[in-house]
């Protein structure tokens, strides 16, 4: 059974390959790699030395947590790479990497040898969709990484966005979404990549040209924890009054976002739809009931808070 995972062009020259054990997996040697010839180093899983393996230029994924990864070389120097990496064949025994790029670094913080790693014949513009995909299965690209992915895919490999879609198997819409993210100024993406703000949030704060209220929003979602209806209700309430350029938030703009945030949190605490109504001497405020038990219950969470 052996011989059928490491492949034809491997089991010919490791005679004793099926009486190996787990604990003694076949390692394929510098001698072994230059008895094969091209054809066999494709489709088929190798241990190769680590040290010949270069990582993957195309690679979308920039951010890597130091401490899972040194947990992962832990777990790697004690039971080796379970699961093999990518790699496609560029001459000279040296290979470039596909995917697989966490499970590289950590073998080389582990300081192992060999990885076994699977052969794949591949050229640029798959090397790149491969690599998107993988992260993107696994959800390991933050937001501004999966748009630069998909931009490297409609520039470098000559896409079109509906090409993209069914390369990283998303629809249109979700492309085009992600690529508009792009278009957001340094400070909103950092805080996107950070996890400090949503795609929700992000995209809620796109249609805001002026990029100093795009900033006081953001601290105000932070600050308050608004959610993304809280923003989108904010950002429409400032696009139906007309403003100059460069100008900050006036206070009726920022009275009108403490307005949306206080009827959210009483939404939260009331689990129904709450509205608040300013008008030129006080206002008033809107509960929504949708039956009688609805109501009731209402009714009994007003009793326990006299």
């Amino acid at each position: 059974m052996a011989k059928k995972v490491l492949g034809r062009g491997l089991g010919a020259y490791f005679q004793d390959v099926e009486g190996k054990t787990e604990k003694e997996p076949a390692v394929a040697t510098e001698d072994v790699l230059q008895k094969m010839d091209s054809r066999e180093k494709v489709n088929v899983i190798l241990h190769v030395p680590v040290a010949s393996i270069r990582a993957n230029p195309f690679q979308p994924r920039k951010d890597f947590d130091e401490i899972k990864l040194q947990e992962l070389a832990d777990s790697i120097r004690e039971l080796g790479l379970i699961q093999p990496i990518t790699v496609r064949h560029i001459g000279e025994e040296r290979y470039e990497l596909i995917s697989g790029e966490r499970r590289l670094r950590a073998s080389r913080m582990s300081g192992i040898d060999h990885i076994p790693a699977y052969i794949r014949d591949v050229n640029d513009d798959e090397i790149i969709a491969m690599a998107l995909v993988e992260n993107i299965q696994r959800e390991q690209l933050n937001p501004i990484e999966t748009a630069l992915g998909y931009q490297r895919l409609l520039e470098e490999c000559d896409l079109t966005q509906e090409d993209v879609a069914k390369r990283v198997g998303k629809n249109r819409t979700t492309v085009t979404n992600m690529l508009r993210l792009l278009n957001l100024p340094a400070f909103l993406q950092a805080a996107l990549k950070q996890n400090r703000i949503s795609i929700g949030h992000a995209r809620a704060l796109i249609s805001v040209e002026n990029e100093r209220i795009q900033s006081q929003l953001l601290d105000k979602i932070i600050e308050n924890d608004m959610s993304v209806r809280q923003v989108e209700e904010a950002v429409k309430s400032l696009a139906n009054r007309k403003k100059g350029g460069g100008k900050a938030l006036t206070k009726k703009d920022q009275k009108d976002i403490e307005m949306i945030q206080l009827a959210a949190s009483l939404q939260n605490r009331l689990s129904t739809r709450v509205h608040i109504k300013r008008k030129s001497q006080g206002g008033e405020i809107k509960i929504e009931y949708y039956s009688d038990e609805e109501l009731d219950r209402l009714l009994n969470l007003f009793d326990s808070l006299s």
